[in-house]
């Protein structure tokens, strides 16, 4: 069987892991905050905030931008759950808007006729590794006054005309679970430039003490913590940050092998009428932590994927929120492109250590699929 993914661990990350429980330290502490800096560096920004996922990442930084009960923030449907959980988690009210059928991420044209006076943020996703529309979404919340919180779950080391998501947004979220660029497990971090947005963020991912537990333990005098605010446990450990940490190390290294594997899904399929491969706009450099294809047949999306798992080939794909039955209850406009992309878009496996014959079984099995 071909996976969708495959872990590309090793013995230095579990030799990493194994450290930190053996120092008795495990909870978030020095491996945390050298994880965080890494990150920063990388993507240029001035803070990284380390959290236990991206889902409470995002709800943090929602938070963050002022967004609560009452009001509304703008996205995508075409993307994974979380990117709307989160918007509810803070009490607000997700506006799904249409993507670019090419990109499949958020339509910057038609985003000012989803702004409302309710509309207090805006949550692209940079879906699937490629940069949403950043440019032109940052120019049209600048003009209505609203905060940009970025679902880049997937997308560490993409980049928009050189500048790496992470240091574009007001706010940016990246994801570390098993399917992502880098892994930690689970876990996830916020990147911002704003100090007011990383010193809330570190509150309340941990319950809003006002003293955190590493300090009070390093502390040579008693420190009665308080709590001033109700806040959450969103703390990554030690142990998720130490192979954080070992996966920096070779995050280029990464990031330039999935690119190859792209490039070669691209000529592999080249002469496939009946696929459509990644587009990607000029300017925008994709990490490709999925290979998205749209499928040109008569077959459903359903039955392609059926019959590649009948192949040893694994596949998975993209939904629409809002036809989900958790999001029925949300009034949502016409979204002809999301839906077309959800029923005809499948991911085929990708991952670092996906060999060459692989990707040609992969190929293979999908041109007699359709």
């Amino acid at each position: 069987m071909i996976p969708i993914t495959r872990l590309t661990l090793g013995e230095a990350e579990a030799t990493a892991a194994a450290d930190v429980v053996r120092s008795g330290w495990v909870m978030n502490g020095p491996r945390t905050t050298e994880f965080e800096s890494l990150v920063a560096d990388y993507v240029g920004a001035r803070h990284a905030v380390a959290v236990s996922s991206a889902t409470t990442g995002l709800h943090l930084g929602l938070l963050a931008a002022g967004v609560g009960p009452g009001d509304e923030v703008v996205c995508p449907s075409f993307s994974f759950i979380a990117t709307a959980n989160s918007i509810r988690y803070a009490g607000a009210t997700p506006v799904f808007v249409d993507i670019d059928p090419r990109t499949y991420n958020l339509d910057p044209d038609l985003l000012e006729a989803a702004i409302t006076p309710r509309t207090k943020a805006i949550l692209p996703v940079s879906q699937i590794g490629l940069p949403a529309d950043l440019p032109q979404i940052m120019a049209i919340a600048a003009r209505h006054g609203l905060a940009v919180v970025e679902d880049a779950a997937p997308s560490l080391g993409a980049a928009v005309h050189g500048r790496r998501l992470g240091a574009i947004s007001d706010i940016t979220v990246f994801s570390f679970d098993a399917r992502k660029i880098l892994t930690t497990g689970e876990g996830g971090m916020v990147t911002t430039d704003d100090d007011d947005v990383a010193a809330r963020v570190r509150l309340l991912r941990a319950h809003a003490a006002s003293v955190s537990t590493a300090d009070r333990d390093r502390a040579s005098k008693i420190i009665l913590e308080t709590y001033p605010e109700v806040g959450f446990n969103y703390k990554m450990t030690d142990i998720q940050a130490a192979v954080g940490v070992v996966q920096m190390g070779r995050v280029d290294e990464i990031v330039a092998e999935r690119r190859r594997l792209g490039r070669r899904y691209d000529e592999l399929l080249a002469t496939e009428d009946r696929v459509e491969t990644p587009y990607v706009p000029e300017g925008f450099e994709h990490v490709y932590q999925s290979y998205n294809v749209r499928l040109r047949t008569s077959r459903t999306q359903e039955d392609v994927m059926r019959s590649m798992l009948e192949l040893d080939v694994a596949t998975r794909r993209i939904f629409a929120i809002h036809d989900q039955p958790a999001y029925r209850d949300i009034a949502s406009p016409p979204l002809p492109a999301t839906e077309s992309a959800a029923a005809s878009t499948i991911l085929l496996p990708m991952f670092v250590g996906l060999t060459d014959d692989e990707q040609d079984q992969v190929v293979a099995a999908l041109a007699k699929c359709l």
